[in-house]
């Protein structure tokens, strides 16, 4: 149970994470479907570093120079989202997936130039930070504790308070609902969207970096992050785009992907005999039956998806 309770709160931090930066993003009124590929990109961006600093680096330095690394590259990543979809007002849908399919190409490419660069006898896409991802780890007897545990936590604190305590967060959700009332008090709604597309690709990136510290020394590009960032944005939905119901709704769904990695473990669950492809596609059957359920209630921010046109009133 200890093994369940640890992989759950891993996975329900990489959910909230990446969920907490759509639902800035909506909240500004950009759809942004692109979260796997900036988890993809800012992942990358955080092993890479984890791959060139020495080891023998103290913990907290290392921590925040990877977390630094990642949210750059993830913020980056997410500037094409806001170029085509802020400034020149593209299809959001199309322009999110299209990222997607992008950011596994280019981290496939980058990593396979990195390791030929380093005369590395692996020219796969391949990234190895076992000794590095040490320093993310603390055991608790048989509980294996990770800082970003803690980040995940802290996010959706700061979230809640950004969004409903600050005079920033209460502009954010005016040009998610209302974009033109908003400029007509003086808000400049460009800058607005800009800011919450950011904010995305800083959460994006942590939550990719966070995905990869989960359960693995290596992690192979091809595979991408496994669907992670659409069930964020089933999170995200099911949390009815509040912060701290987010935290809620990760929690639920990271306890059904935990399963998959522990129910072996489980004397009940392996008693059942049920086959290991059924655990792996649960998280993913259960974010369908909840969204079937929940998005005719939907609070969504109303003009998300909506270019936004100065010259419309």
């Amino acid at each position: 149970m200890i093994l369940l309770l640890q992989y759950m709160i891993i996975f329900a931090s990489v959910l909230s994470l990446v969920a907490l930066g759509g639902c800035f993003s909506e909240h500004s009124g950009v759809i942004n479907l692109g979260l796997e590929g900036i988890m993809v990109v800012g992942a990358m961006g955080g092993a890479m570093i984890m791959n060139l600093v020495p080891a023998a680096l103290p913990a907290p330095v290392m921590i925040l120079i990877v977390c630094v690394a990642s949210i750059i590259f993830g913020m980056l990543y997410s500037c094409l989202l806001g170029l085509a979809c802020i400034n020149l007002n593209a299809d959001q849908t199309l322009i999110g997936t299209a990222m997607n399919m992008l950011s596994t190409a280019v981290a496939v490419i980058v990593v396979r130039s990195y390791n030929t660069s380093r005369n590395s006898s692996d020219v796969s896409s391949i990234l190895k930070y076992v000794d590095a991802k040490k320093k993310f780890l603390i055991r608790f007897g048989s509980f294996e504790f990770n800082w970003f545990m803690i980040i995940a936590l802290a996010a959706v604190i700061i979230s809640y308070i950004v969004l409903y305590k600050t005079k920033f967060g209460l502009r954010l959700r005016a040009c998610g609902e209302n974009p033109q009332a908003a400029d007509s008090v003086g808000i400049n709604v460009y800058r607005m969207r800009w800011a919450g597309v950011m904010i995305s690709g800083l959460l994006g990136g942590l939550g990719g970096i966070t995905y990869i510290m989960a359960g693995v020394s290596e992690w192979k590009f091809e595979n991408g992050v496994a669907g992670f960032g659409f069930l964020s944005l089933a999170v995200m939905i099911f949390g009815q785009w509040k912060p701290h119901r987010i935290g809620l709704a990760a929690l639920l769904f990271g306890f059904f992907r935990s399963l998959s990695n522990v129910y072996s473990g489980i004397p009940f669950l392996k008693a059942m005999n049920i086959p290991s492809a059924v655990y792996n596609m649960m998280p993913y059957i259960i974010s369908l039956i909840v969204l079937a359920f929940t998005s005719s209630n939907s609070a969504a921010p109303k003009a998300e998806g909506i270019p936004y046109d100065k010259g419309t009133r």
